[in-house]
């Protein structure tokens, strides 16, 4: 059954769409099946990705498939994946999926029209990653209401913080009362200067604030000038410059999240015992 991961925090700027693709490919250079969803109206993910050219008049997206769904239109998820050069598979987004956020209100089971949209093809993928908006809105809980679970990447700087703990209450909200399977990953600082210490005091603010109710993954994403260089050309940071701190770093980042799912599978498994 394929693990669905939502990259999500409601600041902006923190490398949810970095993170989304540069995990995808981290993951499938590890001999995984992985699909990526846009979930942001911007279609950031979609543009990194290389779909830039009339990105507007795509008309398979994710929005046209939630939209099948709330008018109970006949849906087919395949119809909408692309299938990227560095092996892994993506359904896109653009300005379209903004309108269905206002769809979503008078939906049947509403929280569910995105699980409901992928459900034909979860199982053909070991992870699905969605990258989410910058918001807490109808979109990001449809999200979180089909995921497993959820990374937060923070910013290393002293306002990454602000704001985790609203996002962690919509998470424990969402946990109890619609996806009981839902769970925090943990926290991943991107951006990190490695020239300071300002790194290490956001880790410690994390910890000390939330430390008993999140991990704080071991592997910080380095800040790098070729990171945002590569977003411009529809190449991965491995693609573009595989031997970068970046590109090693997005690679320590997918063996531990993979190993944290073997050892929380180990343990679930146990518990079973």
């Amino acid at each position: 059954m394929g693990k669905i991961i939502a990259i999500a925090n409601q600041k902006g700027g923190v490398g949810k769409t970095t993170t989304t693709f540069s995990l995808g490919v981290a993951l499938c250079k590890q001999g995984k099946k992985v699909l990526l969803i846009d979930a942001d109206p911007q279609g950031d993910l979609t543009t990194c990705m290389g779909y830039y050219n009339n990105q507007d008049e795509l008309q398979n997206t994710i929005g046209s498939l939630m939209s099948d769904i709330i008018y109970d239109n006949e849906a087919n998820a395949k119809d909408c994946i692309l299938h990227h050069k560095e092996g892994i598979d993506l359904i896109p987004s653009n300005l379209d999926l903004s309108a269905i956020e206002l769809s979503l209100v008078n939906a049947m089971s509403r929280e569910f029209t995105l699980k409901n949209a992928i459900e034909s093809i979860k199982d053909n993928y070991e992870y699905i990653l969605i990258d989410c908006m910058p918001s807490l809105g109808m979109i990001t809980i449809n999200v979180l209401a089909c995921s497993d679970k959820i990374i937060i990447p923070v910013q290393g700087e002293y306002l990454a913080a602000k704001g985790m703990g609203h996002l962690l209450k919509t998470v424990n909200r969402i946990h109890k009362q619609i996806n009981p399977n839902l769970k925090i990953g943990g926290v991943l600082l991107t951006l990190v200067d490695k020239r300071t210490n300002l790194s290490k005091e956001v880790r410690n603010t994390i910890n000390e604030n939330y430390g008993q109710y999140v991990k704080i993954y071991n592997t910080e994403i380095p800040k790098a000038i070729n990171t945002a260089k590569s977003t411009s050309t529809g190449k991965s940071i491995f693609e573009f410059d595989k031997n970068s701190p970046v590109a090693e770093a997005y690679k320590k980042f997918a063996k531990e999240v993979l190993e944290n799912e073997r050892e929380r599978t180990k343990n679930e498994t146990s518990k079973i015992r």
